[in-house]
């Protein structure tokens, strides 16, 4: 197929097999992820799709038996689209949620297609249709009237059904809100359903694209002070913003690339606005990462937190730091890749005199935060060293090194750490069973830079690869995978991230493990430093996260019973 031939393909199969991933669109179309990848940033790109964590959703989204709810579906799609993928970052998998039958909460179950176990209570039939694609999710379908339109539900029987419901998070949309009226409906019906929704639910969350904001219609069903957070998009105006901070509501600005979240003001604390510019919005580490900060900036209570997506990309980053400080940002927390753009970044940023804090990668000036990299390599390099010991006699025919260089020394020690933990164990590696190899700190780099190395190599050839990260380990294993040579080798990756943990759980993994940098965990600990820092506190010049190895379920026996000698 040539590319035009293989991208129609795709959005077929996107099309016809709805929560679709990436691996099985390889499988699919008989090419690597790494173009599958490719071909999905580019068909986003043109506003074709939107990207989700695994896979992606066509632009054209609902394809269901209603042309009233299709029709309004589509209107403000760019808007709605954008909230529900901010807004889906809320949900675990797990949760238990309150969905209402609105047309902006359809667009946020399409981005749930990779959660698992969540227990949904809906009154839409197109939002639970959706959503119980996913066999391990229990979808509720709310009991009563079916609307002649043939997408939701409403009456007496789901009102008796969630009184006795105790639920986590509701998410609900409206025709029409505003400050004073709170969110309203034109259906009278509708309208006692969502109050006792939002009753039986711990937190309400509300997805209101700007148009409907000073639109007041027929009813009430939930006032103001009963939101906890309202997801909407860049076309809000900067009064209805500040009138909702003082009414306690934390707001969240939603565009593709970034996301704005202003808490609620406090009379008795400064508020204060952090820039948090992430390394990329694609692979699972990085996500993790600004997770954690945005819970625990919305758990501080006085921290707007501005985010934006510095694409594993300089020129992007420092197009980012202008921007941020354009905004007048308090404090930066730098994530980005390049060591030379470091400085030039850190350089605009002192000019403005704004304290920054990098994250994993450093930056000459700033506070670092992150990895300990010497120390993260070396436990995983013992783990290989014991594991070739048990499985290989200690030997191997060639030593793969993913690294990435443009990250600079500090966090090159986590190779070099892995390696001298190797060989702590079996023995000096010669150089010449050492191959180094440029990652690209991305999967696909990796897997094709392994695919090429490994072509040429005889089968049955022992290969032990060491990584820069789990996206790079991912790589190396794909790339094996690929070539049907899964025996030959034996990887260790770096962060233990949610990719991965779900691999280390498959019987007969070649990743035997990773030492975990626990992302999820950055903001709890990121907030309280920059609050420090915003306060004049003395802080370290350097702050790391502690480190475990966390070993595949193969080699997990194995590493109690080490633990227990």
């Amino acid at each position: 197929m040539t590319t035009f031939e293989r991208r129609q393909r795709l959005q077929f199969l996107l099309k016809t097999q709805p929560g679709i991933r990436v691996p099985e669109l390889s499988e699919a179309l008989d090419v690597s992820e790494g173009t599958i990848r490719n071909d999905l940033r580019a068909l986003a790109d043109s506003g074709q799709l939107t990207r989700v964590r695994g896979g992606a959703v066509l632009r054209d989204g609902y394809q269901g038996r209603s042309p009233a709810f299709s029709a309004r579906a589509k209107a403000n799609a760019e808007a709605k689209h954008c909230i529900a993928r901010w807004a889906a970052e809320l949900i675990e998998d797990g949760d238990s949620i309150l969905l209402d039958a609105s047309t902006t909460v359809y667009h946020l179950a399409q981005f749930l297609r990779d959660r698992n176990n969540l227990t949904v209570i809906t009154n839409g039939i197109e939002v639970g249709w959706e959503l119980a694609k996913n066999h391990s999710n229990t979808v509720i379908l709310l009991g009563g009237v079916l609307r002649p339109d043939g997408t939701s539900i409403t009456g007496l029987l789901s009102e008796q059904f969630l009184k006795d419901l105790h639920v986590k998070t509701a998410f609900v949309s409206c025709s029409g809100f505003s400050i004073e009226a709170g969110l309203t409906e034109v259906d009278f019906q509708e309208v006692q359903l969502k109050s006792n929704m939002i009753a039986s639910a711990g937190s309400v969350v509300a997805l209101i694209d700007s148009s409907k904001f000073g639109k007041v219609d027929l009813t009430p069903f939930a006032r103001t002070e009963q939101i906890q957070c309202l997801f909407t998009d860049r076309g809000l105006d900067a009064g209805p913003m500040e009138q909702l901070q003082r009414a306690g509501v934390s707001v969240t600005l939603c565009e593709g690339d970034s996301s704005s979240t202003f808490t609620p003001r406090q009379k008795e604390a400064r508020h204060y606005k952090i820039g948090f510019a992430n390394l990329n919005e694609r692979d699972p580490f990085p996500i993790e990462v600004r997770r954690g900060l945005e819970r625990a900036a919305r758990e501080a209570g006085n921290i707007d937190l501005v985010s934006a997506d510095n694409q594993l990309s300089a020129d992007v980053a420092l197009d980012v730091a202008d921007r941020f400080i354009a905004q007048g940002v308090d404090l930066m927390i730098e994530y980005q890749i390049d060591e030379q753009a470091g400085s030039r970044i850190m350089e605009r940023f002192q000019e403005a005199g704004i304290p920054v804090i990098a994250v994993d990668i450093p930056m000459v000036g700033a506070t670092f935060f992150g990895v300990d990299n010497y120390r993260a390599g070396r436990l995983a390099g013992e783990a290989l060293g014991r594991w070739l010991q048990t499985h290989w006699e200690g030997k191997l025919e060639r030593l793969v090194i993913l690294e990435e260089p443009r990250a600079g020394a500090l966090p090159a020690a986590r190779i070099q750490g892995q390696l001298d933990g190797l060989q702590s164990v079996i023995g000096p590696v010669p150089e010449e069973k050492q191959l180094r190899l440029n990652s690209g700190n991305t999967s696909d780099i990796s897997q094709a830079q392994v695919l090429s190395a490994l072509k040429p190599w005889p089968p049955k050839q022992r290969l032990a690869v060491i990584s820069f990260n789990d996206d790079v380990a991912m790589g190396a294993l794909l790339a094996a995978r690929q070539l049907k040579r899964e025996a030959d080798v034996v990887i260790i990756g770096q962060g233990a991230d949610r990719r991965v943990r779900e691999e280390l759980h498959r019987p007969g993994t070649r990743i035997i493990g990773s030492t975990a940098f626990e992302p999820e965990l950055y903001g709890e600990k990121l907030i309280p430093l920059a609050m420090k820092i915003l306060e004049g506190q003395p802080v370290p010049p350097a702050v790391y996260m502690e480190h475990v190895f966390v070993p595949s379920d193969d080699l997990a026996p194995a590493a109690e019973a080490r633990g227990k000698t």
